[in-house]
């Protein structure tokens, strides 16, 4: 984001220059899109509120932002293998806010933000942890056949992939 910071601010110094334009300024302009994610890329700066299962996990994620952002969500993979209900050990995720139909209504829609991925895929590990209505169904069953041998490996998985 660094890079595309910079590129703006350059562009930026370019507006204000008396050179005339030219075939190459045009590689250079920022979409919509770039200005958005710089702001909100800028937010996201603040810690995060942690406990839980996953504590003491740092867990990697890999968006991808499509040119018709805003308007359509990002795609968002897991690269840190996980033992989790909702996320598979391939790294698919769900999560209602990355869809762009939902049913319950709380899918994207055009308002929302990487701000709100951000804090979904953070109550994914707290509060939204979903049992009931699992991606990984074997990840829900070890739960409920036992939750201190779920803990376990949940914590297994921490120490050979998320440290």
């Amino acid at each position: 984001m660094l890079t595309l910071a910079s590129k703006l601010k350059r562009d930026d110094g370019l507006k204000g220059s008396r050179t005339p334009a030219t075939a190459s300024d045009s590689t250079r302009r920022v979409s919509v899109r770039d200005r958005l994610l710089v702001k909100e890329v800028a937010e996201l700066e603040a810690n995060l509120p942690y406990e839980g299962y996953y504590q003491g996990g740092k867990f990697q994620f890999e968006t991808e932002v499509p040119d018709a952002y805003n308007m359509v969500p990002p795609k968002v993979k897991c690269l840190t293998k996980i033992w989790h209900p909702n996320i598979t050990e391939t790294g698919e995720i769900c999560l209602s806010l990355l869809r762009e139909h939902s049913i319950d209504g709380t899918g994207w829609a055009p308002t929302r933000t990487l701000k709100d991925v951000v804090w979904g895929l953070n109550s994914l590990f707290t509060d939204l942890l979903n049992f009931d209505d699992p991606l990984n169904i074997e990840a829900a069953e070890h739960h409920l056949r036992d939750k201190e041998d779920f803990r376990n490996k949940v914590e297994d998985y921490i120490k050979h992939y998320a440290r």
